[in-house]
């Protein structure tokens, strides 16, 4: 329509924007290096289910439903606005094959593509309209405390509204224009006016003009024949001048948009596809490597302390320390306010918002945005680390730009307090984050239950961050909460956190037979009891329930006895890798050397922290084995009526869900199924908080030892959740998780009225396995009898 205009606008403001998109592009080149190209297919096709599909916008329906409108309606008028763009140059610019003519297609004959693509575009785009509309109400009306209620997001939602009308306001125009104004006959002095009319219809070429076709109808154009219909009335000029403003309207601020991305949380529009697609594929409970042993890792950490900024960093302490990924998901964060809305300790009340958290780092690095572009050596600095010196220079103290030990001795000398011009202020200054960026009370208020994680829509990591800067401060700081100190000395010397005999072990399994691995070294399965179900009492009675079951079934099985000990994960969770290596190497070395006699084939575990260390951490230290949780396993038992229920256990039973079971290892369906089987049990939900929505009960991360920052629990709020369903019994399958609603049950004085029992108590206390062997035997063959008659 204006050839010039156009082009000066898509140059001038792609020009905008390619600066802009560059700033962010150098700034994620300060995080360290790390490979994401691994497992191609495997990311192609979490792409498609995340990014494209949006599976996890479900969580919360509606506005899931309007971010999937507005998704898939851009997608949709992209096509559009490049056709726009071309008809800033030829205003019968259709793409070649989106006019109003149908095009003829090998073996198929005509089709209206240019009809079918302008029906599909005015939907999407009044649906877009809908799902703008459903923000705006969330951000004005009932305002999501969730969400970060900022003027920016109604300005994006109101330029994403004035697009989608705009739009419908130049076909409506050029609709009008077409049907009841292209062939009236030009009088000599309206002739720049019949130009402009030929200039907004040029695409309607080969179309008959009739007046009569003036009228709503539902294809091809639903939307722009309704803005046609209100136009009609309007004067040949009125709707020149309407579908021009329509049409720049539209043009530009699609570039205004474009440029607005950077520089606000709806970056996501560009980043969210390439973070999914570089997504963390190893295992949901793996946390990443410090180094490869202990020894490695006590080395680090000494370097780290004598010459910091030589050293390979140990965690995360600086902004720098973050991976280039960690940076991207900086980036992407929507501000939706999911991961905080369902975070355990910040819905009692605790300093942690994950989201928080997030924008506060990424809002530290944007701050620092030209410090870090412009320093020595550019974004990643001139030292190997990543870290500058203060002065400017690399970290490693070399010499740059000709400058010798002399020039900088002098130039140091020039700085003294003496000196009356002092030096220049240094480009860079290494900033910690903890206390200077992020509270140290956010960091140790997480339980590493990865809620925030399976809420999270483009697949944003938390807990690897936040245990991240744990590291730093244990390892290299030496800064933690005083209540771990007596759990870090007791695993280190006892192998347990209550610093417990070792020797005391194995004494849960007294008069029960139990061999050890010592005494059975080709035993084919291992039962892992862990620190829980070895030294708590309550807890050993889920050990001594689970080894008669395992011995009722026939299997043949061992336990380590005094050899097992802790698997680490309090200390790994709580920061101290180097503690997690001296633990893991020395079970792995336990746990090889009987596979290599021949025994171990299967490791039964009752606690879902040590299942999902030994399944999915232990194999960067050698020791590969397949592990399951002793739900998984007896379940397997109950189908093959090797194990019978047979005593009602009647009442409504709640179960629930583990972090590290659920969330970390998808084990959901197993316990409840075990509960289903169990005649009598009428198995009830928490409502909305259950599977992977199920609340934290508030002991992972080593949270079991350590105060709360408030009086608000996280285990009585969930305990209070598990009382609204008025089950009678609530069920459990982690020994952390029933202690804490044992006591979320004494704060409510519900402890003598409500059953807290794990799974594997139940499923022993119907299979009766308190009457004689030859009773529980005919009950077996009875209850099979039952099955076959039922099928017959």
């Amino acid at each position: 329509m204006n050839p010039t205009w156009m082009l000066t606008l898509l140059v001038g403001l792609f020009a905008a924007f390619a600066w802009s998109a560059n700033r962010r592009w150098q700034l994620l080149k300060v995080g360290r290096g790390e490979s994401r190209l691994d497992r191609i297919a495997e990311r192609l096709k979490g792409t498609w289910e995340y990014a494209f599909r949006q599976r996890k916008m479900g969580y919360y329906p509606l506005a899931g439903l309007a971010h999937k409108l507005i998704f898939f309606g851009f997608l949709v008028l992209l096509l559009r606005t490049l056709i726009l763009w071309g008809r800033g140059f030829d205003p019968a610019f259709d793409l070649w094959i989106l006019g109003h003519q149908p095009v003829q297609l090998p073996g198929i004959g005509a089709v209206p593509l240019g009809g079918i693509y302008e029906f599909v575009k005015d939907v999407m785009a009044t649906l877009v309209v809908a799902g703008a509309l459903v923000f705006i109400y969330y951000r004005a009306i009932r305002r999501e405390r969730r969400m970060t209620l900022s003027g920016e997001g109604l300005l994006i939602l109101g330029i994403i509204l004035t697009m989608m009308v705009s739009d419908m306001l130049y076909d409506g125009a050029a609709m009008a224009l077409h049907h009841r104004w292209s062939t009236m006959t030009c009088a000599p002095g309206d002739a720049a006016l019949c130009e402009r009319i030929a200039t907004v219809t040029a695409p309607f070429a080969g179309v008959p003009a009739d007046p009569a076709a003036l009228r709503w109808h539902l294809f091809p154009a639903p939307a722009g024949s309704l803005f046609g219909v209100l136009l009609g009335g309007a004067s040949p000029g009125t709707l020149v001048v309407l579908a021009h403003v329509g049409f720049w309207t539209h043009v530009t601020l699609v570039l205004v948009f474009l440029n607005l991305l950077p520089h606000s949380k709806h970056f996501h529009i560009i980043t969210a596809i390439p973070n999914v697609f570089a997504r963390n594929l190893d295992p949901r409970g793996r946390l990443p490597l410090v180094a490869g042993s202990a020894e490695a890792i006590g080395e680090m950490v000494m370097k780290a302390a004598e010459e910091p900024e030589k050293a390979e960093p140990v965690g995360v302490g600086r902004i720098e320390d973050f991976t280039w990924k960690a940076i991207l998901d900086f980036y992407t964060c929507t501000e939706c306010g999911r991961c905080t809305d369902n975070c355990p300790a910040h819905k009692t009340g605790k300093m942690l918002s994950p989201k928080q958290l997030t924008l506060d780092l990424r809002d530290h690095l944007y701050g620092r945005e030209s410090e870090f572009i412009n320093r020595p050596g550019g974004p990643r600095g001139a030292a190997a680390n990543g870290h500058a010196q203060a002065n400017g220079q690399p970290g490693d103290g070399a010499a740059t730009d000709g400058q010798g030990a002399e020039a900088q001795a002098e130039q140091a000398e020039q700085a003294a307090p003496e000196n009356p011009v002092p030096s220049p202020e240094p480009a860079y200054k290494p900033v910690d984050l903890v206390a200077n960026v992020v509270h140290p009370d956010v960091l140790w208020a997480c339980t590493t239950c990865r809620a925030c994680e399976e809420q999270c829509p483009v697949m944003i990591s938390y807990v690897d961050k936040i245990v991240s800067m744990r590291r730093h401060l244990v390892m290299v700081k030496g800064e933690f909460p005083a209540e771990l100190g007596n759990p870090f000395n007791a695993m280190e010397v006892n192998g347990n956190p209550w610093n417990l005999a070792r020797i005391d072990r194995g004494n849960w399994a007294e008069g029960l037979e139990v061999p050890t691995m010592a005494e059975k070294p080709q035993a084919p399965v291992l039962y892992w009891v862990g620190c829980a179900a070895s030294y708590d009492d309550r807890a050993k009675k889920i050990a001594r329930a689970t080894a008669r079951l395992l011995k009722a079934a026939g299997v043949d099985f061992a336990i380590l006895g005094q050899e097992e000990t802790c698997t680490g994960d309090p200390a790994r969770r709580a920061g101290n890798e180097y503690l997690f290596a001296m633990l893991a190497e020395q079970n792995a070395a336990t746990l090889n050397g009987y596979k290599e006699q021949g025994g171990i084939r299967k490791i039964i575990t009752t606690c879902p922290h040590c299942f999902n260390t030994l399944a999915n951490e232990y194999p960067d230290f050698g020791a590969k084995f397949e592990v399951v949780h002793h739900t998984d396993f007896l379940l397997g038992l109950v189908a093959e009526k090797k194990l019978v229920p047979k005593k009602p256990v009647q009442g409504k039973v709640v179960f629930h869900d583990s972090c590290y079971l659920g969330r970390y290892n998808d084990v959901y369906e197993q316990p409840r199924d075990i509960l289903k089987s169990i005649p009598g049990v009428q198995l009830v939900e928490a409502e909305g908080w259950n599977r992977q929505k199920g609340l934290c009960c508030g002991a992972g991360g080593a949270q079991m030892w350590m105060e709360e920052q408030n009086k608000d629990r996280v285990n009585v709020k969930r305990t209070l959740q598990l009382l609204q369903t008025e089950a009678k019994t609530i069920a459990t399958a982690c020994p952390f998780c029933q202690t804490m609603i044992t006591d979320g049950l004494k704060d409510q004085s519900k402890e003598d009225s409500i059953r807290q029992l794990d799974v594997v108590e139940l499923l022993e206390e119907s299979c009766a396995l308190d009457r004689p062997a030859g009773s529980r035997a005919a009950s077996a063959q009875e209850a099979a009898d039952t099955a076959a008659s039922a099928s017959a």
